[in-house]
């Protein structure tokens, strides 16, 4: 049983209203899920130049096909005196109020693109977003618009709805156009909202905003809209921190300023290389080095701990045998044998 109220469409009542409430309430736990689960935002797929091409025809076909539909369907009102007056309409001005906004505001947030392509996609963003509400509206109250045209209401209710949800399908398409669209956890959670302020709607009957109960529906729930297809293009956060062109210039002159010193420090090690003596004194060469260096490490190979006790510190008999410090970056895990000795490095701090 409904109820015919003024408007375009005639509200629900009794356990249909309770049954689209449940449907709706349904479907914004769904939607709330989704972005629950979405870890990262992502990125539309960009479609390719044919793609492109064909989804520019289809929403130039899509709507050529709705004003055609739409003529006859006013024209089959005309003809059956049906056309009597159009009812009041409250929302137009809060729809227009909105894409203006979101217009001017997807400028304002795409100031890192070019020109071109902030206007593009704030002109994507302001046709786009009314689409967001009335996708799902329309399939609300399709079945429900009046006043009825005879001789088949149905039949003209298709012919007006169908390409209109082409047309409003082709125009969300646009959005993968954007390069700056992204779907967040905050489109989920706007577009779920939307839904539940549907469902409120719904228990109330759903009516047409003559009254205002309704009116305060249709006006909250278009905004809601309106802001889900605003989060599509925010930027995301720290953009301006985290951007690589802002980190790499930074990173690069780190990475410069280390391998000068890592070359500084190479050519100055490469004139003291190791050289084993030409004359040796008794029990091998007499190292000098520092525990600061921590480079290398001697051993002596085949001598027994018991002579190892009988060795004492002795002063070279030629100062010209004396090593100078020693610091020769070897690498990790080399070894470098000189007669009886056997040098092994020890793991040099690495630079961070």
């Amino acid at each position: 049983m409904t109820k015919t109220i003024e408007g375009t469409w005639v509200g629900y009542s009794g356990m249909a209203r309770t049954d689209l409430a449940i449907v709706l309430v349904a479907a914004a736990a769904g939607v709330a899920y989704a972005g629950a689960r979405l870890r990262r935002p992502v990125r539309l797929p960009k479609p390719g130049q044919t793609a492109t091409v064909i989804m520019v025809l289809a929403w130039l076909l899509a709507v050529t096909a709705f004003l055609a539909c739409a003529h006859q369907y006013v024209s089959a009102l005309r003809q059956h005196h049906l056309l009597h007056g159009l009812p009041s309409d409250p929302i137009t001005p809060v729809t227009g109020a909105c894409v203006v906004a979101i217009f001017v505001t997807i400028l304002i947030v795409a100031r890192s693109y070019d020109g071109p392509v902030r206007l593009a996609s704030a002109a994507i963003g302001a046709i786009a977003a009314p689409m967001l509400f009335e996708l799902p509206f329309d399939l609300i109250v399709m079945a429900r618009t009046r006043p009825p045209v005879p001789p088949d209401p149905a039949v003209y209710r298709v012919l007006f709805f169908a390409p209109l949800l082409l047309v409003e399908l082709a125009t969300l398409s646009f959005l993968t156009f954007a390069p700056m669209v992204r779907l967040t956890r905050a489109t989920f959670f706007s577009f779920a909202l939307m839904l539940a302020v549907f469902a409120v709607w719904a228990l109330s009957g759903f009516g047409y905003p003559a009254t205002p109960g309704p009116l305060a529906f249709n006006v909250l729930s278009k905004i809601l809209a309106f802001a889900a297809a605003l989060t599509l293009f925010l930027p995301p956060r720290g953009a301006a921190s985290t951007s690589p062109s802002a980190a790499r210039p930074g990173r690069d002159l780190l990475v410069e300023l280390f391998t000068r010193r890592q070359a500084a420090e190479l050519d100055q090690l490469q004139p003291e290389r190791l050289e084993p003596g030409d004359h040796a004194v008794h029990r091998g060469l007499v190292w000098q080095a520092t525990p600061q260096q921590r480079v290398l490490v001697a051993r002596v190979r085949g001598q027994g701990r018991e002579r190892a006790q009988h060795l004492r510190p002795e002063m070279a008999a030629d100062a010209d045998l004396v090593v100078p410090p020693l610091r020769i970056a070897l690498l990790a895990g080399h070894l470098a044998s000189f007669g009886g000795f056997t040098l092994a490095h020890q793991a040099l701090p690495r630079h961070g």
